[in-house]
C-alpha cells in the first residue's frame, strides 16, 4: 500500500513539474475535457445499446458539456487545431485523464443517479488534478492558470451535487433484472 502511495505522488509530481508554460497546461486541459467527452459519448451508446435510453440521454449531454470545455480551451488558446501531444504523452496520474469516467462503473440498469455519481467522481478527480499543479508547478503563470481551472473544477462538482439532490435515489434492489439477458452460443 506504501509503494502505491508514493507512486501515485509520483505520477501527480510529475506531470505537475512537466508542465512548463500556458500552453502545455491548456495541451493538458484540452486533453482532459476530450477524453471526458469521448468515454461519456462511449458511455452513452453502451446505454443505448441495451434500451436504457433515459441514462443514454445523460451521458450523451455530459458528452456535450465536455465537448464545449474542450472548444473553450481551443477557442481561449485561439487554436484552429488541437494541441500536439507533449513529448513523451501525457502524465496522468492513471492510464487517463482525471476527467475520464472508469468504465467498470457501467451497469447495464444502471439509472440517472449512478451517472451523476460518475459525473461527481471524476470532477473531482479533475480538480485534484489542477489542484496538485497549483501546489507544484514552478512556473507562476502556470499556478495561477491552473489555480483558475482549479476553482471551475469546484464550480462543476457544486453543479454536478446539486443535480444529484434533484435526482431521485435508486431502490436497493436497483440491479436486479427479474428477465437478465441469455448468452446464445
Amino acid at each position: 500500500m506504501k509503494a502505491k502511495k508514493a507512486t501515485a505522488a509520483s505520477a501527480r509530481k510529475s506531470a505537475a513539474a512537466g508542465i512548463a508554460s500556458i500552453e502545455e497546461l491548456m495541451a493538458y486541459a484540452y486533453a482532459l475535457e476530450l477524453e471526458a467527452a469521448e468515454r461519456y459519448a462511449e458511455f452513452a451508446d453502451a446505454m443505448e445499446l441495451h434500451n436504457n435510453r433515459e441514462v443514454s440521454g445523460l451521458f450523451r449531454k455530459l458528452a456535450r458539456i465536455e465537448q464545449r470545455h474542450a472548444e473553450q480551451v481551443l477557442d481561449e488558446m485561439g487554436w484552429t487545431s488541437p494541441p500536439e501531444t507533449p513529448h513523451g504523452g501525457y502524465k496522468w496520474e492513471g492510464f487517463e485523464a482525471p476527467e475520464t469516467g472508469d468504465v467498470t462503473e457501467l451497469h447495464y440498469l444502471m439509472q440517472p443517479y449512478h451517472a451523476l455519481q460518475i459525473a461527481l467522481h471524476n470532477e473531482k478527480r479533475a480538480h485534484v488534478f489542477y489542484g496538485n499543479l497549483v501546489k507544484q508547478a514552478s512556473n507562476a503563470k502556470v499556478r495561477k492558470a491552473a489555480m483558475e481551472m482549479e476553482q471551475e473544477e469546484a464550480e462543476h462538482v457544486r453543479l454536478i451535487e446539486e443535480w444529484i439532490k434533484r435526482t431521485p435515489k435508486p431502490d436497493a434492489d436497483w440491479s436486479i433484472d427479474p428477465d437478465p439477458p441469455a448468452l446464445a452460443d
